[in-house]
């Protein structure tokens, strides 16, 4: 049975099992099922949710949604370390405003961001809204070859002067 929650009508067939309160923004077919947009992440077809903060990036273009999602690898004094997963390509099939919604709910989790060059590479430090939780959330995506005892110590006093304004959780 189709369920009627927030703008967008959950397809019947959909796999998924959305949150009671969980609010559906936008659904667009696509040739593997159903892709929804919900204020929590983004529903892929088989059923599984990728929350906004967890989508590194998304694209759309010729009716392709390219959704590159990113894998928690490490947590590092209150600091969550990323790594990009293969994208996804969702071909979708019909008229939808669902890239627009991904494009607005991807952005609207990050709060900040920048590159800071380290011994042997680098990383992306990203500070992300989480849907459901206070603060921020420190996301730390490490370039390939980057020194990780460097990178732990800047993490470690970047955490601490983040708790002190008290953006991030204890």
């Amino acid at each position: 049975m189709a369920k009627l929650s927030g703008t967008a009508e959950v397809p019947a067939d959909f796999p998924g099992r959305l949150d009671p309160d969980e609010q559906v923004l936008s659904v667009a077919p696509c040739e593997d099922g159903s892709v929804v947009a919900t204020h929590l992440g983004l529903w892929l077809p088989e059923g599984r949710r990728v929350g906004w903060h967890l989508i590194s990036k998304a694209t759309w273009g010729g009716g392709v949604l390219t959704v590159t999602e990113a894998e928690e690898t490490r947590h590092v004094d209150g600091a969550v370390y990323l790594r990009d997963l293969r994208p996804q390509r969702l071909a979708l099939t019909g008229e939808s405003r669902l890239p627009d919604v991904v494009h607005e709910r991807v952005n609207r989790s990050i709060r900040s961001r920048h590159h800071r060059d380290l011994p042997g590479g680098g990383a992306w430090f990203v500070q992300r809204k989480v849907p459901g939780r206070n603060g921020i959330e420190l996301q730390i995506r490490p370039d390939q070859g980057t020194d990780e005892p460097a990178l732990d110590r800047l993490v470690g006093a970047l955490v601490e002067s983040l708790r002190q304004s008290r953006d991030l959780p204890s």
